[in-house]
């Protein structure tokens, strides 16, 4: 386990990194990003695809915390302080008393992440999630029903974004994603590795619970509102989920939850 490192003073240089983390999330800075709260702290040290950097802790929480500080590596340092100078630092009341600092290690092209998705897999494409809570609901769900990996066009926002991985509960550190190009043909390049792509909208020509997915299947997702471009619908089969007369509106992050339970129930 690492040495623990008390900090006193709220200028120390050597926790600026955590300094007002909410006015300035650290998501695109270098490939890092924060993590926040014992369960998603506790998915970055068990995650094959991040790395933790640093942690910064509440001095009251230290004894709580010790089954996770044994699983860090002795040069990941540990900053100790007390819950007033964390609070200093943080910017806001830092209940969950755990901080760390993440830097994401592996980043494959969305093609590469295809290939990598061997035999029978479940893999979503998001278009234009701007949304952090739905994108951390996407994810949350995608890690529960065992998606294999979760493509993001241009659109979409970072799933490393603090609030996004706190939704998650840390499942965006767990599920393996890409960012696909704005110039790309996510449709074409799901076909090409095999994929069945299918497109949720209220207007889906079947109906969810007569669909019975294949092998291979790709859940296309679009922002609540505008949802999937018209193209991109005419391009896939398209799929709605059956609801009550007069009302044809879901939370796209509970969508997804839905159609990723029907499909495993297939797979079970």
């Amino acid at each position: 386990m690492p040495d623990l490192i008390a900090i006193d003073d709220l200028h120390d240089p050597r926790i600026e990194v955590y300094r007002d983390i909410r006015e300035r999330d650290l998501v695109g800075r270098a490939g890092l990003f924060v993590a926040e709260g014992k369960v998603v702290v506790e998915k970055l040290t068990d995650s094959d695809l991040h790395r933790p950097l640093s942690l910064l802790i509440a001095s009251k929480r230290v004894d709580a915390l010790r089954p996770i500080l044994s699983r860090l590596a002795d040069d990941v340092p540990v900053y100790v302080a007390s819950q007033d100078v964390i609070d200093a630092i943080a910017g806001f009341p830092l209940h969950r008393g755990i901080l760390a600092i993440g830097r994401r290690t592996d980043v494959p092209t969305a093609d590469d992440l295809l290939a990598a998705c061997r035999g029978p897999a479940t893999v979503l494409l998001l278009a234009g999630i701007a949304n952090h809570d739905n994108m951390g609901g996407i994810f949350r769900n995608a890690a529960a029903f065992g998606a294999d990996a979760v493509l993001l066009d241009a659109d979409c926002c970072d799933p490393l974004y603090r609030k996004a991985i706190r939704v998650s509960v840390g499942a965006t550190l767990l599920v393996p994603f890409a960012q696909l190009g704005r110039q790309d043909d996510p449709l074409g390049m799901l076909e090409r590795h095999g994929f069945h792509p299918v497109a949720l909208s209220p207007a889906g020509a079947r109906v969810l619970t007569d669909w019975r997915p294949g092998a291979r299947t790709a859940v296309l997702l679009g922002a609540e509102g505008p949802g999937l471009p018209d193209t991109v619908i005419q391009r896939t089969q398209s799929i709605r989920i059956a609801m009550s007369a007069g009302f044809d509106s879901l939370n796209v992050a509970t969508t997804s939850g839905i159609v990723l339970h029907h499909i495993s129930a297939f797979g079970a």
